[in-house]
């Protein structure tokens, strides 16, 4: 029998070359949300959507500011009130890349290799929000008429953390009224094995400075009496964890939900061997909680990483100081039911009560984002099921993700609607990494899931 699907699967699949080159032109806008160089390329992002979504005949396109960088929002309601509507988040900004980092070609102009997509953003995200830009104009040019779904199409930025996301959604709610909220910004394991995410992590960004003399000392008169902060700072983080891998800040486990015994095995469909995280990080060994499996440790449990240290001299050739500072960055991610806020006072007052006498320390915080834990036994999430196996061949498993993306929450909690998120990369695409990259198969089988996974949501109830 023929489905509502059919025709606009059959669109994309003969337009699927044009879908490429269109998504090429996303890739070589720098949109780096965190650098105020690159502004005047966020701007031209937001553009480029707010063009491209109304050259696809969406409604109430618009970019609408935020203290910072800009949401970029269109609709389509034609299918009627009675239909439900499905709310699309997606980032268009990426995290920097150069050729010095490692990259192969330039990051900034895409180029196909083995049938892969090379280009920073292309997996995450640019690729996988393009995913649903496609879907919808694949449903519009050939079942449009026939009314069966509604969506509306949310893309801002996220790899600053999004500090201004959350008061335009609190503004917005009306506009953004919804029945199920759909985001594309994961992955899986291998291509036939599909993933739905329906946990993500929360984050707690920190930065911790320990300050010893007022300015730099000459070592050779001042060294042996004064304590040197950079000293301090490596006898501080080294306290942070215990010699059993667990973190050693007191209370930072009370409020974790435990995994049961159903969890574990859901996880344990998609293990993660050591040889395999050894081949994708390149460690010789692995770390961590021995109690926990390593696909747990990356996803099911609270982390606490130190993202960079700075202190000192290190340019070419010696010069014997004592630095006056010393700093680090820490990051933690967090599981349900830890509050990110409750997270830093505890380290905050744990890093001062190891902070001996002879330096100061000041522990600041950065950003926070909350945990998400969504019910995969819901009709949306079961929904993608069936769009999965529809759409891509193969029958999903449910997983946790070990990021963070702090709107899954905020949308949880304030729209009250389930989020879903659908992943159509792989988790070897470098997101983040030099040479990112994303299969142009992915790319397409995404699209035809994403046509399949609006007529599955059309035969919901609102």
């Amino acid at each position: 029998m023929t489905t509502l699907s059919s025709a606009p699967r059959s669109y994309s699949r003969a337009n699927g070359e044009r879908f490429v080159s269109e998504l090429f032109e996303m890739l070589r806008i720098p949109s780096l949300s965190g650098d105020p160089a690159h502004a005047g390329d966020v701007q031209r992002m937001a553009a480029w959507l707010d063009n491209h979504l109304r050259d696809l005949g969406l409604q109430s396109v618009q970019i609408m500011p935020t203290a910072g960088h800009p949401v970029v929002y269109g609709e389509w309601l034609g299918a009627g009130p009675d239909k439900p509507t499905v709310l699309v988040y997606g980032h268009y900004d990426v995290v920097p890349a150069s050729l010095e980092d490692g990259w192969d070609t330039p990051p900034f102009e895409p180029v196909v290799k083995g049938g892969k997509i090379y280009a920073r953003g292309v997996t995450d995200d640019k690729g996988q929000l393009f995913v649903h830009v496609k879907a919808l104009e694949s449903y519009l040019q050939t079942a449009g008429a026939r009314r069966s779904m509604s969506s509306s199409c949310l893309r801002a930025r996220e790899e600053v953390a999004s500090p201004n996301l959350l008061p335009f959604v609190q503004e917005h709610l009306d506009l953004l009224k919804a029945d199920v909220c759909v985001i594309s910004d994961s992955s899986m394991a291998r291509i036939e094995e599909p993933a739905i995410t329906h946990s993500l992590r929360g984050m707690t960004y920190m930065e911790i400075e320990v300050q010893g003399p007022k300015e730099d000392l000459h070592s050779g008169f001042w060294g042996g009496a004064t304590h040197n902060p950079a000293l301090a700072l490596v006898d501080i983080l080294g306290k942070l964890y215990s010699d059993d891998g667990t973190i050693a800040v007191p209370g930072f486990y009370d409020e974790v939900v435990e995994l049961n015994e159903a969890e574990r095995a859901m996880l344990a469909k998609n293990p993660l061997s050591t040889e395999q995280f050894q081949t994708a990080t390149g460690v010789p060994g692995v770390w961590g909680d021995e109690r926990y499996t390593l696909r747990e440790r990356v996803s099911a449990r609270p982390t606490l990483d130190i993202n960079g240290l700075w202190s000192g001299y290190s340019g070419p050739g010696p010069k014997t100081i004592i630095p006056a500072k010393a700093g680090c960055k820490i990051s933690s991610r967090l599981v349900g039911n830890q509050d990110p806020d409750k997270i830093f006072e505890l380290v905050k007052a744990y890093v001062a009560s190891i902070t001996p006498p002879t330096v100061t320390v000041e522990v600041r915080l950065l950003t926070t984002g909350r945990p998400a834990l969504i019910p995969f036994d819901l009709p949306e999430m079961q929904a993608a099921v069936h769009a999965y196996e529809k759409g891509w061949g193969h029958t999903p498993i449910f997983t946790r993700g070990g990021g963070s993306i702090p709107v899954v929450a905020d949308i949880t909690s304030l729209m009250g609607i389930p989020v879903v998120m659908m992943g159509y990369g792989l988790d070897t695409d470098g997101l983040h990494s030099p040479n990112e990259h994303y299969s142009i198969e992915m790319f397409q089988r995404g699209i035809e899931t994403a046509i399949v996974y609006l007529e599955e949501l059309a035969h919901l109830a609102r």
